[in-house]
């Protein structure tokens, strides 16, 4: 599904009121929700709000698990980490318990023995069935989403629900859920605005499926629910 807004802000209000719905149901329900953070600049709106008094007393963070969609292998205080920015705009202002954030990035190991340590993380929280609560997810102008870029053998996996590899294009390492577990999810929030995003959206919503060139296509739940939500420049409605 695809919901339009006229504005950025009106898509940061409604992610957070989907995010604060989906924690409150998730802990009414089985006690604990865990969610899935983008990184860029895309959610920083939504992170803030998310950090906002209005928002965070609705959340019992001390039952929030903490996980991210993707990341690019660098130290947790460089400007270009996913888990910086959402630091520095959501997780050091709510009460969350350190021990529930699973950061994507570790010193001292190599991204690929990395992954297979995340995917364990993953399993110690979410059971073997790996059903997230909440994903979050960005795209880019040439339609990838997480760390799944056009052309590249993250695309094809099948089996890992973690891999790491080296993107060359940009001459660096990243990590990224995959596909299959992504998938798995109870509710995939997509945030996209901007005009450059309008022709991969259109492709990804409405072309023929390409996904080795829009990896964004790989991104169908098995039994939960896919919602896009984009200003009026990304749907091409300006």
């Amino acid at each position: 599904m695809i919901q339009i807004y006229n504005t950025t802000e009106e898509i940061n209000i409604t992610a957070a009121d989907l995010f604060v719905a989906a924690a409150q149901k998730a802990i009414a329900e089985k006690g604990q929700f865990s969610a899935v953070l983008t990184g860029g600049s895309s959610p920083a709106g939504i992170y803030k709000l998310l950090a906002s008094d209005n928002y965070k007393t609705k959340i019992d963070w001390s039952k929030v698990f903490i996980f991210w969609g993707d990341e690019r292998w660098v130290p947790l205080n460089d400007d270009l980490s996913n888990a910086k920015m959402s630091y520095t705009t959501l997780l050091s202002h709510v009460a969350i318990p350190s021990e529930n954030i699973f950061e994507m990035y570790k010193d001292g190991v190599t991204p690929e023995d990395f992954a297979v340590t995340y995917e364990q993380s993953i399993r110690k929280v979410l059971g073997d069935e790996g059903k997230f609560d909440l994903i979050l997810l960005g795209m880019g102008d040439d339609g990838h989403t997480a760390s799944l870029f056009p052309g590249e053998a993250v695309l094809e996996e099948q089996n890992k629900w973690v891999a790491a590899y080296y993107l060359q294009p940009q001459k660096m390492h990243r990590i990224t859920l995959t596909a299959p577990i992504i998938n798995k999810a109870e509710k995939i929030v997509v945030v996209a605005f901007g005009e450059k995003k309008a022709p991969a959206l259109k492709e990804v919503t409405t072309g023929e499926y390409n996904p080795s060139t829009y990896p964004m296509q790989l991104i169908k739940p098995v039994s939960g629910e896919l919602l896009f939500l984009v200003d009026k420049s990304a749907a091409g409605t300006n």
